[in-house]
């Protein structure tokens, strides 16, 4: 059977928290692939000659042949459906309660939480930067992240549904603006939040927005 040929279009500087999801995703599935970039300080992404302009003018942009689909958690389920398990390993959990909800965490984390997003934006995961105190709305967020998530893990185990789930890259990215600021954060999900940080496939996204970062 013929591999289908897979590109991953990413921000230049590797520090879209979308493109780590999908390219986690894609490491996880074991799926080769190439990386292409667009300069969004410059607009590239909102030139008609990109390829992602017909669709959300956004990255990530993910090619599978001539299939192109955009939005990070579209892609995910795309991937786990397109290659699925037992063959490919597996990206969402195979009870389809734990699956929903590891959907709804995703939906959740994209749609929320916005002070948080605003006042720890991802160059502090991936530059280092810190951030000044967070405002009233950030402290508000924040505590709405941290009554979720303890909720989420209060089985106690290091991941959300027992085995991994792409679910635990996406919280534990939106908890890490905060440990790595070094905000206050419960001890209980800076842990998970640590923990699954030093996954391989996050491991190596993490060395591809330092190499470019400089």
């Amino acid at each position: 059977m013929t591999r289908p040929v897979i590109t991953l279009w990413s921000d230049n500087h590797f520090y879209s928290p979308y493109v780590m999801s999908v390219y986690v995703a894609l490491q996880e599935k074991g799926l080769a692939f190439s990386l292409k970039t667009v300069d969004l300080a410059k607009g590239e992404h909102l030139q008609s000659g990109w390829k992602g302009y017909g669709l959300t003018r956004r990255v990530p942009l993910l090619e599978v042949d001539t299939f192109e689909l955009t939005e990070s958690s579209a892609i995910t389920e795309y991937l786990d459906e397109r290659f699925a398990p037992p063959q490919w390993e597996r990206l969402y959990p195979h009870d389809m309660e734990k699956r929903a909800r590891a959907r709804q965490i995703q939906a959740w984390i994209r749609s929320d939480l916005m002070p948080i997003r605003e006042e720890r934006s991802t160059d502090v995961i991936f530059g280092g930067v810190k951030k000044p105190a967070l405002s009233h709305a950030g402290e508000k967020a924040a505590a709405k992240l941290y009554d979720t998530a303890s909720a989420l893990l209060a089985h106690g185990k290091p991941n959300l549904f027992g085995e991994w789930s792409v679910a635990d890259t996406d919280l534990a990215l939106m908890i890490n603006r905060l440990v790595l600021n070094g905000d206050d954060v419960p001890e209980q999900l800076a842990d998970y939040a640590s923990f699954q940080w030093q996954r391989a496939s996050v491991q190596r996204f993490l060395a591809l927005s330092a190499k470019h970062a400089g």
